[in-house]
């Protein structure tokens, strides 16, 4: 049986104060062995483009984070999997990026948040949200509704 869609959660918790990367992280950590609380002290300095730099959107750091959760071999004696989740996670980027046209924080949220934004934090939380449910458990979730420019 397919789980319902996460995606309304993930914009509710950033509606609610999660920043956009524990937003995305805290939706789905329960799946992937990951406490709430832990995921959200793990990711919380990743909010804003990493610790407010405004640089990698945190929500695709939340996606990537997720990645390594899902992928990880967790063999630190001799790590195998760390070049597969590379390439998870740079699949995961290229799909948020062709939306998007870049996974750079103030390339997205633009000069001032508003009037020349390429998107939205919460319409970013919702994109990588729908993209943890598309790639990393595809066929495990039923499908969200199709994105919209002007989700908030």
């Amino acid at each position: 049986m397919m789980m319902k869609s996460r995606v309304k959660d993930a914009k509710a918790r950033h509606k609610n104060g999660y920043n956009c990367a524990q937003a995305v992280a805290c939706t789905y950590c329960d799946l992937l062995d990951m406490d709430e609380k832990t995921a959200f002290r793990a990711i919380e300095a990743f909010g804003l483009g990493m610790a407010k730099r405004y640089e990698t959107c945190g929500s695709v750091c939340a996606m990537l984070m997720l990645a390594g959760l899902k992928n990880s071999d967790a063999n630190m004696q001799n790590p195998a999997s760390k070049f597969a989740t590379f390439d998870l996670g740079r699949g995961l980027t290229e799909k948020f990026e062709a939306w998007n046209g870049t996974c750079s924080c103030a390339k997205l949220r633009g000069t001032d948040g508003k009037t020349d934004r390429l998107r939205s934090c919460r319409g970013c939380v919702a994109d990588c949200a729908r993209i943890v449910e598309d790639v990393l458990f595809a066929g495990q979730f039923e499908p969200y509704e199709e994105r919209s420019e002007g989700e908030e």
